[in-house]
């Protein structure tokens, strides 16, 4: 009698299972990172900002500028706003547009680090190490932010999937040229996305030392460079038609805005920086937030060592060496922030992969990993407690920094909460499995605080949408509100006839205009203006107080309420813009 092999029947069981934990993780990356998705507005700094450069784009069908009210906005290329442009386009509502592309960009990318790992190493070790990516601080505080970075993040990942399919797994010249593509569509989304294309270095070089595990080609020496028009295409798409619309206009503001974006905020703003000056050694401090990957590194860096000295394993020598790179270029610049090496993170948790499987069984990583829960745990549950029973310093300077309503103790017991969860986690995996007790803990940081309880309850205080609320209740339904000192989100957020006067870096000794342009029809006009703006000129006992936004406190002012020894106000005409000429806004959907 003929026994039935038993061998397919364990491969398809093992291949079910492979299954099963891919779509269990992708259902928590999802939860942890999709959690209060919906439940909040864009918070300062930079998320108004963007999602005011698309509003804008939808209300004027101006899409190829990007314009911050009636001024064109060169510090980033347009893509990320192009994308929640589209995102609005398919939804309808800005609470979803502006978090939708860095939701599914940070998606995507641990979906390609998985895939990848999968196909390199196994797919147990992809899984651990896309674990450990999606619950690295750094990473889930970005991709749950409205920011650039998540999807630079992604088209670099994308870009360095296809460049090592072809590099380690190949020849797959598609794969390749795709790289290549995405490098390109990257610089549109921010000007540093080329990076990996530098990934090339270190496989010339480990060529050139007969390091195995390299894709081989010989001749087709014209595929190689193909790369390059495949990565000019989609730049060109976008650098053609904005210098025939800057340059070709003869109109100074845009050839300001072209000058700007190509010259100052490339080969200057490296060359020449302006600002976030940090020392060399700054990108190690900003790796400490890299846990939990970071803890199994005192065991993976010696093995890394190894690796370069025996030339053993291409499939490390790739990732890692291309992530030193970046890290290295990056830390030669004195002007640096944290998110600069972001895109390398994703190939730091790929060149972990293949230690993963026995280093998650091991005593040392896991007391790490329960150590920092229960630390992470107690200060978290401390920190709320005492808050809720009693009026510690800390209490009152952070309800005060961060505008919190000091009669309510909602904040402090989200944060006691969310501590009794992480030592619950802790203490229920125990030493032996404290690197998932460790993830256990932060899924409930990450759900609570930065999700559905946290966001709701933030949200007034780190949004305007209450204060510009509360200024059209004051001015009435017609009246137009001209901003003085404002910031993207009263802009963003704005509701009824609004007109843009001064931005943020206005002095107070330069608002004479705008309260000349009050006095000329004082019937139907009001300013938003700053506490510190309006302290010269404008009597605050008899303007309304709005109360604080962005740590600054907001009045309503009338014309009636300027002073009458203000040296600015005068009855000259107005330098602005006809009231006509207002920026209509309504509440955002």
């Amino acid at each position: 009698m003929l026994l039935s092999n038993p061998f397919p029947v364990k491969l398809a069981q093992q291949v079910s299972g492979e299954r099963r934990d891919y779509w269990l993780l992708a259902l928590l990356a999802l939860l942890v990172l999709g959690s209060g998705f919906g439940l909040r507005d864009p918070w300062p700094a930079d998320e108004p900002r963007f999602a005011l450069v698309a509003k804008q784009m939808w209300e004027s069908g101006q899409w190829l500028i990007p314009y911050r009210a009636d001024n064109p906005y060169p510090d980033k290329p347009p893509l990320f706003m192009w994308l929640q442009l589209l995102c609005y386009g398919l939804f309808g509502s800005w609470r979803v547009a502006f978090l939708l592309p860095s939701l599914l960009a940070s998606l995507g990318t641990l979906a390609l680090v998985y895939d990848l790992g999968r196909r390199l190493y196994s797919p147990r070790a992809a899984w651990w190490g896309t674990l450990l990516l999606l619950f690295c601080v750094h990473f889930t505080y970005q991709a749950k932010r409205a920011q650039i970075d998540p999807t630079l993040v992604f088209m670099v990942t994308l870009s360095m999937y296809g460049f090592l399919r072809h590099l380690l797994l190949g020849p797959a010249w598609r794969w390749y040229w795709l790289g290549g593509l995405m490098a390109g569509v990257g610089v549109i989304t921010k000007g540093v996305g080329v990076m990996s294309v530098l990934v090339l270095l270190p496989y010339a070089w480990a060529r050139w030392r007969g390091w195995s595990g390299l894709t081989v080609v010989k001749g087709h020496w014209w595929r190689w460079w193909l790369l390059l028009p495949v990565t000019l295409l989609p730049i060109a798409l976008w650098l053609l038609p904005m210098l025939s619309h800057t340059y070709g206009s003869g109109d100074p503001q845009l050839v300001a805005y072209a000058d700007n974006i190509l010259f100052r905020q490339t080969i200057r703003r490296a060359a020449d920086p302006w600002h976030h000056f940090h020392p060399p050694w700054y990108f190690l401090q900003v790796m400490l937030t890299w846990v939990p990957l970071n803890l199994i590194w005192p065991w993976v860096i010696p093995a890394w060592i190894r690796q370069f000295r025996n030339q053993a394993d291409a499939r490390i020598l790739l990732p890692l060496s291309w992530a030193l790179l970046i890290v290295a270029l990056f830390s030669l610049s004195p002007a640096k922030r944290d998110v600069y090496i972001l895109p390398t993170l994703p190939m730091f948790a790929l060149a972990t992969m293949p230690f993963l499987p026995t280093l998650v069984r091991r005593h040392g990583p896991n007391r790490l990993g329960f150590g920092l829960a229960l630390i992470f745990g107690l200060l978290l549950l401390a920190t709320g407690s005492l808050a809720i029973v009693g009026e510690p310093r800390y209490e009152v300077v952070q309800e005060r920094l961060r505008w919190l309503n000091p009669d309510s103790d909602a904040v402090w017991w989200m944060l006691a909460c969310t501590g009794a969860w992480m030592l619950l986690a802790a203490i229920r995996l125990r030493i032996r499995r404290g690197l998932l007790g460790l993830c256990a803990g932060l899924a409930g940081l990450w759900i609570v605080v930065f999700g559905w309880w946290g966001y709701p309850l933030l949200n007034d205080a780190q949004a305007a949408t209450a204060i510009m609320q509360r200024a059209r209740e004051v001015a009435g339904a017609e009246t137009t509100i001209g901003l003085l000192g404002w910031r993207e989100q009263m802009l963003l957020q704005s509701v009824g006839p609004t007109l843009p006067l001064g931005f943020r870096s206005t002095k107070p000794y330069q608002i004479g205009p705008e309260l000349r342009w009050l006095q000329e029809r004082p019937s139907d006009r009001a300013l938003f203006i700053s506490e510190a703006l309006a302290s010269r000129c404008v009597d605050l006992g008899g303007a309304t107080r709005l109360g604080p936004s962005s740590r600054v406190t907001w009045y309503l002012a009338r014309a009636a309420d300027i002073r009458a020894d203000c040296p600015l106000a005068g009855a000259a005409a107005s330098v602005h813009q006809p009231a006509t000429d207002y920026y209509r806004a309504a509440p955002l959907p």
